[in-house]
């Protein structure tokens, strides 16, 4: 049996998702249809899946699948293109839009250009700092030897074939390990990314930032997304990377972070603690996708 199933197809940044509009469409068994949809050879070709639901709690509910079908609690990139896209198709008359996702309801504040919905700011509320809330499986010694203010992991030395890398971890709703490098285009990031994302540190895997400061409000980052591999942006690791350089005394507040996909520019509010991402949305195609439901459930 086949199935027909609208889409639309977003970027953020250069981070790709295929959207389908759960308001008006059905979705069988997204951790399958996820990694087949997100195919570059053989489906659409994204970094994963979301779905846009009804919520009855905010405007509307997002659901995101990583291209190998896991599902993560938050994307930074993927909520501004959902803001836009619920405002552009009439799911919400206003600007400002309110997400629920796993990780709680996010406020979206969209941003115009020449009368069209360009891009948005959205706060992504506090950082988690606390080790076992990340959750980052440090040994407790190594916390106290290193004097880790509140338990925070900041600094601490991972080791990765014989080699050690001082890390700090952050959770923005998934977790993040960052890392503050000379030059991130010497990374051979295939190799070293999988690495990183499976570390025994990391019992929920975990997205790596490699990150090179370039001044006081600016950085370099690339990044291995845990379920999708290395992306041209991701809005929450971007959030990360900002509040691990504050931490480590590297940057200010205000950052613009540049990313292969382009530049997000990250605040970390000191006044509210909470950090605030702005960056572009777009829309890159629609389309059908014709597909066998051989092993589909009705979630």
């Amino acid at each position: 049996m086949w199935k027909d199933l609208r889409f639309t197809k977003m970027q953020g940044t250069g981070n790709d998702y295929v959207y389908i509009n759960c308001f008006e469409e059905q979705v069988d068994n997204p951790e399958a249809l996820a990694p087949a949809i997100s195919d570059r050879h053989f489906g659409v070709g994204a970094d994963g899946l979301v779905l846009i639901m009804p919520s009855g709690t905010a405007d509307a509910r997002m659901r995101m699948f990583n291209a190998d079908g896991s599902e993560a609690q938050m994307c930074g990139n993927a909520i501004r293109c959902v803001g836009k896209y619920a405002r552009d198709r009439g799911i919400v008359s206003n600007d400002v839009v309110r997400i629920e996702t796993a990780v709680g309801i996010k406020i979206v504040r969209l941003r115009r250009e020449g009368g069209e919905v360009a891009g948005a700011t959205v706060d992504m509320g506090e950082p988690e700092l606390r080790p076992d809330s990340i959750p980052v499986a440090v040994p407790k010694q190594m916390l106290a030897e290193n004097s880790m203010p509140e338990k925070r992991v900041v600094g601490l030395p991972l080791e990765v074939e014989g080699r050690s890398y001082a890390f700090t971890a952050v959770s923005m709703g998934n977790p993040h390990a960052v890392v503050f490098v000379q030059d991130i285009q010497d990374l051979d990031l295939q190799h070293l990314g999988p690495l990183f994302e499976h570390h025994p540190y990391f019992p929920q895997r975990v997205n790596a930032e490699f990150v090179e400061i370039l001044s006081s409000a600016g950085i370099r980052m690339r990044v291995w997304e845990r379920g999708t591999g290395e992306t041209l942006a991701c809005g929450t690791g971007a959030c990360a990377a900002v509040v691990a350089a504050v931490l480590n005394k590297r940057t200010c507040r205000d950052v613009d972070v540049n990313l292969a996909g382009g530049v997000l520019h990250v605040n970390w509010n000191e006044s509210d603690g909470h950090v605030y991402m702005t960056g572009a949305a777009a829309n890159v195609f629609e389309g059908v996708y014709h597909y066998r439901l051989s092993v589909a459930r009705t979630v």
